[in-house]
């Protein structure tokens, strides 16, 4: 298991305002691909993050807190895939591949977002802002992968749209141990609040749930 990075200040959830729950590009379709398979090399411990990642979005969804999905996919020609060959990965998430699907034990629900995207950053050439700002957003969590890619590279444009970004560094994987670590290491610089985890976030969502409950309960006793 991953052992999350010391932060400079207390591990609480830090979520201000509205939150969405971005899911980034949990793939795999309905088999699980192995580490390094679609020209990405992917860290260990994914079967230990997936319950927590599942965990998450149900408790989302519990509480009334909107979650987008988000799918990076690419034409069998490579004709959109930009520069993203130029360094470590091979090609990748193509058009049709099973592997390109969403993982078949998380899938969106019929009302939910599903955005899908042809570069690392969620923000870039997609409906994203649009999105958010429909859901009145404020604070954005994201789980999924690669850290220290498209993880880092959807934080980064998020904290220059001005959201607070939160990371949930226990159900997110980077391309390497080194790389993960880096890259959270390089979000916390950002935004210091920036990385929580698993637990933290659950303990928020019960809040809200609680809150929507009680909100409810007062309405019906009118």
């Amino acid at each position: 298991m991953t052992k999350p990075i010391a932060s400079t200040t207390p591990q609480r959830a830090h979520i201000v305002g509205r939150a969405v729950l971005i899911v980034v590009d949990i793939q795999g379709g309905a088999g699980e691909s192995a580490p390094g398979e679609g020209g990405i090399p992917i860290m260990g411990g994914r079967a230990e993050r997936a319950p927590r990642q599942l965990a998450l979005v149900e408790a989302a969804r519990a509480a009334g807190v909107p979650v987008v999905f988000i799918q990076e996919v690419h034409k069998p020609s490579l004709v959109d895939i930009g520069r993203e060959l130029d360094g470590v990965e091979g090609p990748h998430c193509i058009e049709g591949d099973d592997g390109t699907e969403l993982a078949s034990w998380l899938l969106p629900e019929p009302e939910e977002f599903l955005i899908r995207k042809r570069r690392y950053s969620a923000f870039f050439g997609t409906e994203l802002e649009i999105v958010l700002k429909a859901y009145k957003a404020e604070t954005l969590i994201l789980i999924g992968g690669l850290t220290d890619v498209c993880i880092h590279y959807t934080f980064v444009d998020g904290h220059q749209h001005d959201y607070r970004v939160r990371v949930v560094q226990d159900a997110v994987g980077g391309s390497s141990e080194r790389a993960h670590t880096a890259s959270l290491e390089a979000i916390e610089y950002l935004q210091r609040d920036a990385l929580v985890d698993t637990a933290d976030v659950l303990a928020y969502f019960g809040t809200v749930a609680d809150a929507n409950a009680v909100g409810s309960d007062a309405l019906l006793s009118r």
